[in-house]
């Protein structure tokens, strides 16, 4: 939502949805265990809400061991945030 507001036209905002997902997939737990990664990486990982999404998931549909907890709240806090910065932005773009 935040892009969306600052960009013009569909394709770009496809393109800059696909420059910041990727990472953010790569940096997540989807592909490999956040054990093995680099100490970064893994500092990376913690902040990026889908690494949570993924371990709840993870948890929910393949009962492994997760922490439901705070994977509950660090999403809807991620939301928050996200919600928190689409909003501000209209103000911004008006002056």
């Amino acid at each position: 939502m935040t892009i969306a507001g600052i960009v013009l036209t569909r394709d770009r905002l496809m393109g800059i949805g696909q420059a910041i997902t990727m990472p953010l997939f790569f940096a997540s737990n989807a592909l490999y265990p956040v054990a093995i990664m680099p100490a970064w990486l893994q500092a990376v990982s913690r902040a990026n809400p889908l690494s949570y999404q993924v371990d709840a998931l993870r948890g929910l549909l393949l009962g492994t061991p997760s922490h439901l907890l705070l994977d509950h709240g660090a999403l809807p806090a991620a939301a928050v945030a996200g919600i928190v910065a689409a909003s501000a932005l209209p103000g911004r773009l008006a002056r």
